[in-house]
């Protein structure tokens, strides 16, 4: 299912690792995947655990990694949290970790949001928008993670352009 080389005495620690070399994962990630490679679920919980406390693997930088690397791609605060969740990232740790995203790079998401839209649809001279259009762009930017009130001032701010 994924590529892991796994050889005949390939143990799970051995495994994670040569994951962990690639990028940072989570700790129920690494788990479905070396579960996925037939190795028993007490062996893997057993290597992730120790691998955790060797400072080898960690949800909290998991989380601060994914994070930036989602707000590089233009993701908006609520699609970043769910897709945490869907990681096995701990609600609290991702909100945690999200504070300090937003704290470390004074993020304003409506400013973002915009930001977003200028990259999509930057070519449109936004004070021409008909109403279909502007909702298309609402929906889209609320597909990419932004709440009501970011949708509506980014909306707003990109129309007022000249």
């Amino acid at each position: 299912m994924w590529n892991v080389a796994k050889t005949a005495d390939s143990t799970p620690r051995d495994d994670a690792i040569r994951l962990l070399a690639r990028r940072d994962y989570s700790l129920q990630e690494l788990t479905d995947r070396l579960t996925a490679r037939g190795h028993g679920v007490n062996a893997v919980a057993e290597a992730l655990q120790q691998l955790a406390e060797e400072g080898l693997q960690s949800d909290a930088r998991f989380a601060e990694c994914f994070l930036r690397d989602r707000l590089l791609r233009g993701h908006g605060p609520r699609k970043m949290l769910a897709e945490l969740g869907q990681r096995g990232v701990d609600r609290e740790l991702a909100r945690q970790s999200l504070a300090e995203l937003e704290r470390d790079q004074a993020i304003d998401w409506a400013e973002r949001a915009m930001d977003v839209l200028q990259r999509r649809f930057g070519s449109v001279a936004p004070n021409q928008i008909p109403p279909r259009e502007r909702a298309r762009h609402e929906r889209f930017l609320a597909g990419r993670g932004f709440d009501f009130e970011q949708v509506r001032r980014a909306v707003q701010e990109w129309q007022r352009q000249e």
